[in-house]
């Protein structure tokens, strides 16, 4: 076993928001990867649209750059927890990570789940201790927090050994001490060059781990993975090994490296490195691509467990199939699958129904992601309720639990508190700190999150921040009784009138605008009590020999109030549905009919009297 010490393997690992992407930015740009005249923009490798839109990393990617003629490799990875998985799977290709840390918030939930990942790979760690040049940043406290975070992971004393170094990303600059004048970023990247050791290199033929999949028109599928050994060549024969231990050779057609955002193809690329392969087809991440020589697998990649699940559908509304390219139980099928290839966390589920497919995520916003990216691409179907995933062991029930970590202000903690009380939530720790935020941790089932989000961030006036970690699974305890309203339930289809919404947001408020199309069994508004009512939208006002039809009925509307997806989500119960195409989101129930809905509730009765 030798050394390759031309290169540097780091992943930077950090709770969402915490500057991961714009410390990427910042090293992209230092290490004159692009022209000087070149526009790149900021949040560089966020470069999908959902991304872009929601202001997180949703997928790992990779970049390189090179300084002191050494080839830095970076993994960016997510920082929100529902996509963690993220980050278990492409950990393997590090040999250190840059964790950052918030010098206002401080260590965050999604911190110590990705420090622990770190750890327990034995990854070399540089702790970032990033946004420095904010006023009110708490340094000293925020680095006994951290010291505290190692003392309560660390497997290995030498562990506890790290290396603190300060920067503010976005002014672009790193410091080895408090107090140093900021210039730059080369402080960071030289500690980068000696405390994160350079690859082992172990001897032997071509093997390499797939961590990531591309797909290019032209090449077809390309993998992405790290090198353990060996080295290889366009036109080389090499053998992939599938999870069941199934092997079939290939000829890779053509192999690249990294550097800044390009792929840049070489005439071989050897141990140590992370690179890419085109001319391989079939193969999943966590494979291992080989020598025919010596045929060996790598250890798999190990993901956790997802912890909701909800139901996927062909769209069975009476608008089914006028706005999705994609409309046919098989399509849907197909794409659910495809998805497995690249997104680990995700499992699929074919059910009793030909036409339903029961799809596990590690939770709302990561199913909501992949509800969003297929709709964007045509797909029509619907989506239940989601529901946290229960499991049996040793013969008793058990549900998965999580910290709910809630930075706030004073006058919310009644209302938050009497909500999460309801949800089964239990409070271990509450804390002010100088900048008068209240610091509460909660310990709550999963189903109790479900739908918690937006009742969050409306009763706190979007004033306040939470996160969460999954901690394990604890003995059931019972089900969560609905706080929420009835539902206006449109009872005619037809498009809605002014008339007709006037009458129905004297019952409630209204989720849809005059001119809306609308179906029987469409949900239309939230009733001020708890039972559902059904209302006619389409109602025409008639004319007299006094007034017309439309007179004095525009001014009195209140303005409907419009749901993105991840608010649809939360708000649905379980007998009702949320209808997903490219142009539309509507909440429905699952009965269309109210003939059918009385008759299911008759049935529900008798079931629980007998």
């Amino acid at each position: 076993m030798h050394e390759r010490k031309d290169i540097r393997n780091i992943a930077i690992i950090a709770h969402v928001d915490h500057g991961k992407t714009s410390l990427v930015d910042v090293m992209l740009k230092q290490s004159k990867v692009f022209r000087e005249n070149q526009a790149v923009g900021n949040l560089i490798m966020d470069s999908g649209s959902l991304e872009r839109e929601k202001g997180i990393t949703i997928m790992a990617k990779n970049t390189a750059i090179e300084y002191n003629g050494v080839k830095i490799n970076i993994i960016d990875t997510p920082g929100h927890a529902d996509f963690s998985g993220e980050v278990e799977r492409v950990i393997s290709m590090a040999d250190g990570c840059l964790l950052l840390v918030d010098a206002v918030e401080g260590p965050m939930p999604q911190t110590k789940l990705v420090l622990r990942h770190a750890l327990g790979r034995g990854l070399a760690t540089i702790v970032v201790i990033n946004k420095i040049d904010r006023p009110e940043a708490r340094v000293d406290e925020v680095t006994r927090r951290v010291q505290d975070l190692f003392l309560e992971l660390a497997t290995h004393a030498e562990q506890l050994d790290f290396h603190i170094i300060f920067s503010s990303a976005k002014e672009g600059y790193a410091v080895a001490r408090l107090g140093d004048e900021g210039r730059d970023i080369l402080p960071l990247l030289d500690l980068i060059l000696t405390s994160v050791p350079p690859p082992q290199i172990q001897e032997g033929p071509f093997q390499m781990l797939v961590s990531n999949l591309d797909y290019d028109s032209h090449k077809g599928q390309i993998v992405i993975g790290r090198i353990f050994r060996g080295s290889l060549a366009p036109r080389d024969s090499v053998v992939l090994i599938g999870g069941e231990g199934v092997k079939e050779t290939f000829m890779a057609a053509e192999v690249f490296t990294y550097l800044g955002l390009k792929r840049l193809k070489v005439d071989q690329v050897e141990a140590g490195d992370v690179v890419a392969i085109s001319g391989i087809s079939g193969a999943s991440i966590g494979d291992t691509i080989a020598s025919p020589d010596e045929p060996v697998a790598l250890p798999r990649i190990e993901i956790g467990e997802p912890t909701v699940e909800m139901t996927f559908g062909v769209n069975t509304s009476p608008f089914a199939g006028r706005e999705g390219r994609y409309c046919t139980t098989r399509q849907l099928r197909e794409r659910l699958y495809r998805e497995l290839e690249t997104n680990l966390s995700l499992k699929v589920v074919d059910t009793d129904s030909p036409d339903t497919f029961l799809v596990k995520g590690r939770g709302e916003l990561h199913l909501a992601i992949v509800i969003e990216t297929i709709r964007r691409e045509g797909y029509e179907f619907e989506i239940s309720k989601p529901e946290a995933i229960t499991r049996v062991i040793d013969g008793k029930l058990v549900e998965p639990m999580e910290a709910l970590s809630i930075i706030t202000r004073q006058e919310y903690i009644g209302v938050l508190t009497e909500m999460l009380s309801n949800r089964q939530a239990q409070m271990m720790d509450m804390r002010t700190d100088e900048h008068g935020n209240v610091h509460l941790v909660f310990q709550i089932p999963t189903k109790g999150l479900l739908g918690f989000r937006s009742f969050f961030l409306t009763s706190t006036r979007g004033e306040s921040i939470m996160n969460t970690l999954f901690l394990g699974y604890e003995p059931w305890k019972g089900e969560i009784v609905s706080t929420r309203n009835g539902v206006l339930v449109a009872s005619e289809q037809g498009v809605a009138t002014p008339y007709g919404l006037n009458n129905a947001q004297g019952r409630g408020v209204t989720f849809i605008a005059p001119g809306t199309l609308v179906y029987e069994g469409m949900i239309v508004g939230l009733n001020t009590r708890v039972q559902d009512i059904p209302v006619n939208v389409c109602k025409e006002k008639q004319k007299t020999n006094v007034r017309s039809s439309t007179s004095d009925i525009a001014v009195k509307l209140t303005p409907p109030i419009k749901m993105d997806l991840e608010q649809a989500i939360d708000f649905v119960n379980k007998d009702e549905l949320v209808e997903v195409t490219p142009k539309n989101i509507r909440l429905r129930k699952k009965l269309l009919t109210m003939h059918q809905r009385q008759r299911a509730a008759a049935n529900t009765a008798k079931s629980q009297e007998g």
